[in-house]
């Protein structure tokens, strides 16, 4: 054999049998990717920490909402709480103002006589609004001077300043929280500055006090100048709140509600009940105090009947558009306020019964009511000194029960009579 070939078999013989195997290569794993640390508030230092610890949790929730960090920090920082707005949330009426002296101071004759004035400059703005909305100009006067007396008063709270001090407190967070997002995205879009974001304590703005939420769903341009300045133009402000109306089911053509009188031995526990058609409240007895006939638009429409003070003052039938006011404020006495100065500003003349002399009652009266009502077997609900719609309902089933005129209405009479029978001194 050849000794060439002998060698290269001897070497071949003798190698490592792995040598032509591919080597293992154990893989190198990815470096991980950093996470982002949870963004934490700068601090406030207040020197209120349930202040400063509510700041610190409710800019993290802002973030993780999508608002810009950088924004959260400017306006955020630093942010202490107004103690004007705590006093205001807290504070606590001893007396509540009767509704009759309530719907006199409401509908007066300054404002009245100041509608007069304004009216004919922006007669042409507010037939625009009322063809494009179908809200009347009158309803919408109404509330211009109910909210800020014609927008001369609109409140120079620092709206963030005040939804966060009602926030920290707890008491009305959720509703505090959604509207300080809304002002902070307000801001944050370029709409309007921090600076010009200035309202009420409890965040209501410009000449028909919007909160922040209604302001960025319901807020329109009403003057064509490509902006919705509520604060600064009259046109913008009345077009918003007869939007937020019109999209409440404000009905074109109907009335809000009309002054009617009952007959003598009238069944006063149908008072905030049933709703029914004019037709069926006439087969009750009930009628128009003016004596004048029902338009063919509220003639279909369901009506509810209210006393608000008793058997011994007017009575009202509310329409569905009383309904909607109260959307803008959920108070009977405000929407039949500015239903009643609507009225006046129109040149209908006021109410025809008389409101009768009321005795205010003091909280305490109002709630020992409440708690004789229950210690009787009549449910009002939470014993809060608030006279509402399930004390009221209370009431008269007491009345009804004890041969007493049903009218669901707490006269200082009325208190002396519940106290007596519950035996509560």
């Amino acid at each position: 054999m050849d000794r060439r070939v002998f060698l290269v078999l001897l070497l071949a013989g003798c190698a490592d049998p792995s040598a032509n195997l591919v080597p293992t290569v154990t893989p190198i794993p990815p470096a991980p990717t950093p996470q982002a640390p949870t963004p934490v508030a700068p601090p406030t230092q207040s020197g209120n920490r349930s202040f400063d610890e509510w700041a610190s949790d409710f800019y993290s929730r802002a973030v993780k909402a999508g608002l810009p960090a950088s924004l959260l920090d400017r306006e955020l920082a630093g942010l202490v709480p107004d103690p004007r707005v705590e006093s205001l949330d807290t504070r606590q009426p001893e007396f509540a103002k009767p509704f009759g002296d309530y719907i006199k101071g409401v509908v007066s004759e300054d404002r009245v006589a100041i509608a007069a004035r304004r009216k004919p400059a922006i007669a042409t703005t507010l037939s625009g609004i009322e063809a494009r909305y179908g809200v009347p100009g009158d309803i919408l006067m109404a509330i211009w001077a109910m909210e800020t007396g014609f927008g001369a008063v609109m409140g120079d709270f620092d709206v963030i300043r005040s939804m966060a001090t009602l926030a920290s407190e707890g008491r009305r967070q959720q509703f505090a929280e959604d509207q300080l997002m809304a002002a902070l995205r307000i801001i944050g879009s370029g709409e309007f500055s921090r600076a010009q974001l200035r309202g009420s304590w409890a965040g209501a703005m410009g000449q028909t006090q919007f909160i922040p939420t209604s302001f960025l769903s319901t807020a329109v341009d009403g003057d064509g100048d490509g902006r919705r300045d509520v604060w600064g133009s009259s046109a913008d402000a009345l077009a918003s709140a007869a939007n937020l109306l019109a999209k409440g089911g404000w009905q074109r053509g109907q009335g809000w509600a009309r002054e009617v009188t009952v007959p003598d031995g009238f069944d006063y526990s149908l008072t905030e009940g049933p709703r029914e058609v004019p037709d069926w409240w006439a087969q009750q007895g009930v009628r128009r105090t003016d004596g004048l006939p029902w338009s063919g638009a509220d003639q279909a429409a369901k009506a509810m009947l209210i006393a608000p003070t008793g058997a011994q003052g007017p009575a009202f039938l509310l329409f569905p558009n009383h309904f909607v006011i109260r959307k803008y404020n959920n108070a009977t006495t405000y929407a039949l306020g500015v239903g009643l100065l609507a009225d006046r500003f129109g040149g209908m003349g006021g109410v025809i019964k008389p409101w009768p002399y009321e005795s205010a009652l003091s909280i305490g009266d109002r709630i020992v009511t409440q708690r004789a009502l229950a210690q009787l077997g009549f449910d009002p609900g939470q014993p809060d000194g608030v006279v509402g719609v399930n004390t009221r309902n209370a009431l008269r089933t007491w009345q009804k029960s004890r041969g007493l005129t049903a009218d669901g209405y707490l006269s200082q009479d009325m208190v002396r009579r519940l106290k007596t029978e519950a035996n509560i001194l």
